[in-house]
């Protein structure tokens, strides 16, 4: 029988050239297109199919995950359910290897997807605030896990953007609530492990509920992450994961951030009812459902952070992959950048130029102008206005799933002459930064940065090259 084979989609950076050519030295020019190059390998590092294709090998019916065995003669069915930006991409490459050995499946995919898979239902749902689709799906998936027996073999395709794409609302939360807060958390400048504490405590699927609902049947969960430092509970708010955290912290986080008060009456009902002791806490670690459940990282920011590394090492820059956990607000960490970029030229501190830094994370927008754009547009802007009048100097950030915060735009690219070419189109960089519309402004520039949607998920790189 012969094995199925594919052939990785490379992603690409649209109007390179153009991106390139907008710097206006021959140094400004190259230090562009080294970044540009970084960042189009990042992305390809992490490419789903592949993942799976590396870390995953199947001999006659024996199924390789890195230290984990299964023999799929012993299992009864092989159900798949799962969601994520990378999802669609998971479930086809999952299916091409599987093949004939899955029973049945269903995945939740972000609108646009365009995966091919025949077992395995891919169900298009919205991303990033919840819908209706969603919730019809991630119930689907909640049925399977419950049919599903102890000689039976569950496979969860899990990536970033899973915590909206598997909507289940619990008690008498409607979607339309668990919107309202989905919107208020992303623009309150709370952090990923914050928003996914809240979301785990009011889902009957995420914080460890799948794998309650699916045991006693075995669980290999195949993760992509997109969390900094891939905490297992927080990526897509773990649903075969147990809960580290409380109702009550989910409570503190809404308090933190101002948000409790506007909060939906039926959330706050569900946070509240734990300590009346009218509903269950989330599963902890003594569960015995998770026994059987493998969990497994396939792939991660610091994997994209260090192709974006080798391939400026590879250019002749010195190198260094500053921290894959970066963490703070946008326009801070822009401001940050420059200031590293600075200390290089001056003192060769942390590498001597010809340098390439590469810094992996994901950072937070607080929200207070009425303009639009993403971190990975806010850093890029911020970063303009510290180093302004440098040459060969460039700082450029992407989004991994290619889509940053409300926009069509991955990221942004700008150099030390980018406050000149703005005073010649007339805009003020500190008028759209003050306006959170960093979008606008580098559009103007024509330095934005366009992938469409990549397939892949694993927070964002940003990357200085000083010549």
């Amino acid at each position: 029988m012969k094995t199925a084979q594919w052939f990785p989609k490379m992603i690409t950076i649209r109007s390179k050239q153009q991106l390139i050519s907008n710097g206006m030295t021959q140094f400004d020019r190259k230090a562009r297109e080294l970044a540009l190059n970084s960042l189009e390998a990042a992305v390809n590092a992490v490419d789903p199919q592949q993942l799976i294709k590396s870390r995953m090998i199947l001999k006659n019916s024996v199924l390789k995950v890195d230290e984990h065995v299964f023999d799929l003669k012993k299992f009864r069915h092989v159900y798949v359910v799962g969601g994520g930006k990378a999802s669609g991409s998971m479930a086809e490459a999952l299916e091409q290897l599987l093949d004939k050995n899955i029973t049945a499946g269903i995945v939740n995919v972000p609108r646009g997807d365009r995966s091919k898979t025949a077992k395995i239902t891919l169900n298009q749902a919205s991303h990033p605030t919840p819908d209706e689709a969603g919730v019809k799906g991630t119930r689907k998936m909640l049925e399977i896990a419950e049919q599903a027996e102890k000689d039976d073999l569950v496979i969860c395709l899990i990536s970033g953007g899973g915590s909206s794409l598997m909507p289940l609302p619990r008690g008498d939360i409607s979607i339309s609530d668990k919107k309202a807060l989905t919107n208020t958390l992303l623009k309150s400048g709370a952090n990923i492990n914050e928003i996914n504490t809240v979301r785990k405590h009011i889902s009957a699927f995420k914080g460890g509920w799948l794998a309650k609902k699916a045991y006693p049947a075995t669980i290999l969960n195949l993760i992509l992450s997109d969390v900094v430092g891939d905490p297992l509970d927080f990526i897509a708010s773990g649903p075969t994961v147990p809960d580290s955290t409380t109702f009550a912290d989910a409570v503190n986080v809404l308090k933190k951030y101002g948000l409790w008060d506007k909060t939906p009456l039926a959330i706050r009902k569900v946070l509240n009812d734990v300590e009346k002791g009218l509903i269950a806490e989330t599963p902890k670690a003594d569960d015995e459902a998770f026994k059987k459940t493998y969990n497994v990282v396939i792939g991660n920011n610091r994997s994209a952070s260090i192709a974006a590394c080798n391939t400026l090492k590879a250019a002749g820059l010195n190198t260094l992959l500053l921290s894959a956990t970066l963490e703070g607000e946008a326009r801070q960490v822009g401001a940050i950048l420059a200031t590293v970029a600075r200390e290089v030229l001056a003192s060769g501190n942390p590498v001597s130029k010809p340098a390439g830094i590469v810094i992996g994370g994901e950072t937070t927008v607080i929200v207070k102008g009425k303009g639009i754009g993403g971190r990975n547009q806010e850093i890029p802007l911020a970063a303009a206005l510290k180093i302004g009048g440098l040459n060969g100097a460039v700082v450029a950030s992407l989004s991994t799933d290619g889509i940053d915060g409300p926009t069509d735009a991955a990221g942004a690219i700008v150099d030390g002459k980018t406050l000149v070419r703005a005073a010649d189109a007339g805009i003020v960089a500190e008028h759209f930064l003050a306006d959170n519309d960093s979008y606008h402004f580098l559009q103007k520039l024509d330095d934005l940065i366009f992938t469409g949607q990549t397939g892949t998920n694993v927070n964002d790189v940003s990357v200085i090259v000083v010549l």
